[in-house]
């Protein structure tokens, strides 16, 4: 019985001594490491508060950083579009990726339609990460879609007009608020409605319904439709038609052969002859 009891506690101390031992290990190799990332932190620029390092190896990197370099083909934006994205979206708050890195990311995935782990692999970082930044940035984007898109003042539609004008080179042009046409955003259409978003173009879409002022500048957008879906029914459901938030009493919107011609009234949405006339004559809609 006297030597069971010593054989327990022999094994007891050998088994204290070894997690002891791992122990001791452990704490070794975390500070080995604490040693070796503050050795690379002392080495760098880098404050030793930043928790990732830009690999400047990666192409698109690189060519973001190279001034005088066209970026279009790979984010589908020119370099004032996107440094003007930037510093719409910056914050005070702003930590870990700077914000540069995150709209890149999130352009080139707009751009290229591509998936979490082709972005991981374009920009060298983690999917995981990728997908939160995707979803931050379209949720800062929305928050201030309608500060940056909006229809023009009562002051600003005398320039809107001449602008036309202008462009026209007629002063019939002098009463249009805004330009109308829609764009179909090619996507993976759903299994069981794939009918419903194949387009004219032979492709499936939605439908991205936009109004733009003389320079070209977005003043509203209405998306969401399927591609199969007419242009002049995406007007008459659009909240800018149906909710008669412009144009104002007196401005026209041109649009092409797809629109009909039509007048908002303050009771009823009906046909308005004098500007049908005058959008005939000028072949920007046909009436119906």
């Amino acid at each position: 019985m006297l030597i069971v009891i010593v054989t327990v506690f022999i094994r007891v101390l050998t088994l204290i001594e070894s997690t002891a031992e791992r122990r001791n290990r452990s704490a070794a190799r975390r500070s080995r490491l604490r040693r070796q990332i503050l050795k690379c932190l002392s080495n760098n620029t880098v404050s030793p508060t930043t928790y990732c390092h830009l690999n400047a190896a990666v192409p698109i990197l690189r060519l973001y950083f190279e001034d005088g370099s066209d970026l279009r083909p790979n984010l589908r934006l020119s370099r004032q579009s996107i440094m003007s994205l930037i510093t719409a979206l910056r914050s005070d708050s702003d930590h870990g990726w700077e914000k540069d890195i995150e709209v890149l990311v999130f352009l080139y995935w707009l751009a290229h339609a591509a998936s979490y782990h082709v972005v991981s692999l374009a920009f060298d970082i983690p999917k995981s990460t990728v997908h939160d930044i995707v979803h931050r940035i379209s949720r800062a984007v929305i928050f201030i879609l309608r500060r940056v898109i909006a229809f023009p003042t009562p002051d600003d539609l005398e320039e809107v007009g001449a602008g036309f004008v202008q462009l026209a080179g007629s002063p019939a042009f002098r009463m249009v608020a805004g330009a109308i046409d829609g764009c179909h955003i090619r996507i993976k259409s759903p299994a069981s409605e794939a009918l419903c978003y194949f387009n004219r173009k032979l492709f499936h879409s939605v439908q991205l319904q936009a109004i733009t002022d003389h320079k070209g500048k977005f003043i509203d957008i209405f998306v969401g439709y399927p591609g199969s879906v007419h242009d002049a029914r995406v007007l008459k459901n659009s909240p800018v038609y149906t909710g008669r938030l412009y144009p104002p009493a007196g401005n026209h919107i041109l649009g092409d052969g797809g629109y009909p011609c039509l007048s908002v009234r303050p009771s009823a949405l009906s046909h308005h002859t004098e500007s049908c006339t005058v959008l005939l004559q000028l072949q920007a809609c046909s009436c119906t």
